[in-house]
């Protein structure tokens, strides 16, 4: 394996978003009448949120985009800052750095709020670019992100040329994009998946920790 450039998730990969999209649903269920279990509320936790919101309130795609505006009500203001960066996420992009590896972000989460907190917990100069969804509900499938960032990037549709790519996440929806897109991907089991999930979904590789990541990929590069 010979990877130039790393994709990070960043909900459950790069921070622990948890509490503030778990608060931005309740407020958004509650206009609905609505309640739901823990599990239910960490359903909501990476994949696109108004497809969540039309499968669990039962709903049309018009009203699954005003149950989204209504959570950006609580999370634009509130939820996106109940978040924290997971413990050794920046060690490990350091590493990443010092090593010569292009790394990007490529999220769900509209690329204004993932720019936002990048910047808050100070660790979007790590980045060459940091790819998500349109405010309007364009781009939030995984390998649409994917694909986004990979043209922005000048990686073209060969496989030659996605072989050096991989897609680092903690659901299946990180997993799944990656192989639609034609690159690498890579689980990790500190977020909000399972490793049940990931190997359902087919990860190449999972890593427990941050730390582990870095070491599965210094393994790989000397095979």
């Amino acid at each position: 394996m010979d990877i130039k450039t790393i994709l990070f998730d960043l909900d459950g990969t790069l921070t622990d978003s948890g509490e503030g999209i778990m608060n931005a649903v309740r407020y958004t269920l509650e206009r609905y009448e609505k309640t739901a279990t823990e599990a239910q509320l960490r359903s909501f936790i990476g994949p696109p949120l108004q497809t969540q919101f039309q499968q669990f309130l039962n709903v049309s795609e018009e009203e699954g985009k005003r149950a989204v505006s209504i959570y950006r009500e609580y999370y634009t203001e509130r939820g996106i800052f109940e978040n924290k960066v997971y413990a050794g996420v920046i060690g490990l992009l350091e590493q990443l750095k010092a090593s010569g590896f292009r790394i990007c972000m490529a999220t769900s989460k509209p690329e204004t709020f993932a720019v936002q907190i990048a910047e808050h917990f100070s660790f979007a100069s790590y980045f060459d670019r940091i790819g998500g969804a349109l405010m309007d509900g364009r781009r939030t499938k995984k390998c649409e992100v994917i694909e986004y960032v990979l043209a922005e990037e000048g990686i073209g549709r060969k496989r030659d040329d996605r072989d050096s790519v991989l897609m680092i996440g903690d659901r299946e929806h990180d997993i799944l994009g990656a192989k639609q897109t034609g690159i690498h991907s890579m689980g990790v089991l500190y977020g909000y998946g399972s490793r049940e999930e990931l190997e359902k979904a087919g990860a190449e590789w999972i890593a427990e920790t941050p730390g582990q990541i870095w070491e599965i990929l210094r393994t790989e590069s000397r095979k």
